[in-house]
């Protein structure tokens, strides 16, 4: 707009001065250096109107650009903005999902943790009632935990006389009572497991090593608790362990007879929490 009106100005500017020129000839002297002068002030105003107007035209021209720019930039916003709330969308969608992923996780392992308190109380309760059912208070038999899993264990001196596998009538009374124990609940399995020293075995060539010793006595205590304690073949499990599972070193006579032994394992079959035990970890695998 300025610049129109500054052209036009111009335009008045030029036709003024060639108004003068005509007038010259025909005015006098005094009245022709009035007008001179005049022409130069018109001269002067036309030449600093020029400047206004190149300046004015930069101007715009530098205001174009900004404007330009402005609309470049507020174009990004909106493109940006719609990014960002397709981002914040899917960034919500996301947390959504990882706090309903917490929330199962947090649910299998208080049922996972559920069922080993269930275990744990069940193994607790069969420790008092195998103390109570048992009544032995000898110092070489022992119940006890290990691992989670409920033994007996009795030393060897109490079974066995050194380096054979008949069971001694002193040991028939001891096994009477683990034989009460497994005859009242029909529902348990109980694993024999023999264990040596670890004095190689020179026997008369029947058995081979102490592996044979340590299955041998296994099998010697099984036959007493079935075929004269009554106990159903069903629930027993003959093994034997060698010298390989000692509870002490074998470094004095004293440690080795400590080792020379055989465990009772009892195994309740308690299998609905070790069942969902198995459940819970594969779906925490998945």
């Amino acid at each position: 707009m300025y610049p129109n009106l500054i052209i036009e100005f111009m335009k008045k500017i030029v036709v003024a001065l060639s108004v003068l020129t005509l007038l010259a000839s025909c005015v006098s002297k005094k009245k022709y250096q009035e007008l001179e002068a005049r022409n130069k002030e018109t001269q002067d105003l036309l030449n600093s109107c020029t400047v206004k107007l190149n300046s004015c035209l930069e101007e715009k021209a530098g205001l174009q650009a900004s404007v330009n720019g402005l609309k470049e930039y507020n174009q990004n916003l909106i493109t940006t903005s719609k990014d960002l709330t397709m981002l914040t969308s899917k960034g919500a969608e996301n947390l959504e999902k990882s706090l309903e992923s917490l929330k199962e996780k947090d649910l299998k392992i208080s049922r996972l943790q559920d069922a080993l308190t269930r275990k744990d109380s069940v193994t607790l309760a069969l420790v008092s009632s195998l103390k109570s059912s048992v009544g032995i208070s000898d110092p070489d038999i022992e119940i006890n935990v290990e691992k989670g899993v409920v033994y007996i264990s009795i030393a060897d001196k109490l079974l066995f006389k050194s380096g054979s596998y008949d069971v001694t009538s002193q040991a028939k009374s001891v096994l009477a009572k683990v034989a009460k124990v497994v005859n009242d609940k029909p529902d348990f399995e109980c694993m024999v497991e023999g264990h040596t020293d670890n004095v190689p075995y020179l026997g008369n060539g029947v058995l081979l090593d102490n592996w044979d010793l340590s299955v041998k006595r296994s099998t010697s205590i099984i036959r007493v608790l079935t075929g004269q304690l009554g106990v159903k073949p069903e629930q027993l499990v003959a093994a034997g362990r060698s010298s390989y599972v000692p509870l002490v070193s074998n470094d004095s006579a004293e440690n080795r007879a400590r080792n020379r032994r055989t465990r009772i394992i009892v195994l309740p079959k308690i299998d609905q929490f070790y069942d969902m035990i198995e459940k819970e970890m594969k779906k925490q695998k998945q």
